[in-house]
């Protein structure tokens, strides 16, 4: 009579070889990768088990980076920026070489201090087709481009957009020292206005930046 196999076992957690960090499902890993030229695999942990030899593998759901999509990285997409991909795996726990945070896109830009184990995520990839999920997102300044948090952009005080100094003609250091700021639109209604009143109207507010803090 044939022996039945012995089955695997679901583990709650895994220590990383040559650690003390332990992951659990729904943390997000980094993976070796084949090569090692390459930057490591991000991945977040679906499943942990392990065989009767105590072999423990990890079914993840894959990141990818901009330049692994089937577009490529574009100017918008962030220096830390993943898509979560449909894509799974079934992978050996002893290529994790650690732990890292994938944040909100909202949450991303909020962090005082980005380390080299913050990511962010604002995109669903499916590898097959290379579709994303949202398929639209907000636009800013006049070359209506998505929001890079690595790139300084300043606030016009009347309209609200956001706009790239290099698209307003002034570089970031000249940004930086501004006190105020109104986009070529707004400031040509201000002008007109001035001239109807007399007198300047731009309200008394200091300018806002946004930019990621590295």
């Amino acid at each position: 009579m044939a022996k039945t196999k012995p089955g695997k076992k679901d583990l709650d957690s895994y220590t990383i070889k040559g650690t003390n960090k332990v992951v659990r499902v729904g943390d997000c890993v980094l993976m070796r990768p084949s090569d090692s030229d390459k930057p490591p695999y991000v991945a977040r942990i679906e499943k942990i088990e392990a065989d009767h030899r105590n072999n423990v593998k990890v079914k993840v759901r894959w990141y990818y980076r901009p330049e692994e999509s089937l577009g490529g990285r574009r100017q918008f997409h962030g220096a830390k920026e993943l898509f979560l991909s449909d894509h799974y795996d079934l992978q050996s726990a002893h290529t994790i070489e650690g732990k890292c945070v994938v944040h909100s896109f909202k949450n991303y830009t909020k962090l005082e201090n980005v380390g080299s184990e913050d990511y962010f995520c604002r995109f669903e990839y499916k590898a097959a087709t290379g579709g994303f999920t949202p398929d639209r997102v907000a636009v800013y300044c006049k070359c209506e481009m998505p929001y890079n948090p690595d790139d300084l952009m300043v606030q016009c005080e009347e309209c609200k957009d956001w706009f790239h100094p290099s698209c307003m003609g002034m570089t970031i250091e000249q940004a930086k020292k501004l006190e105020h700021f109104l986009c070529l639109d707004c400031s040509s209604e201000d002008d007109a206005k001035r001239s109807v009143n007399g007198f300047p109207t731009s309200p008394e507010l200091k300018v806002e930046t946004k930019r990621r803090k590295k």
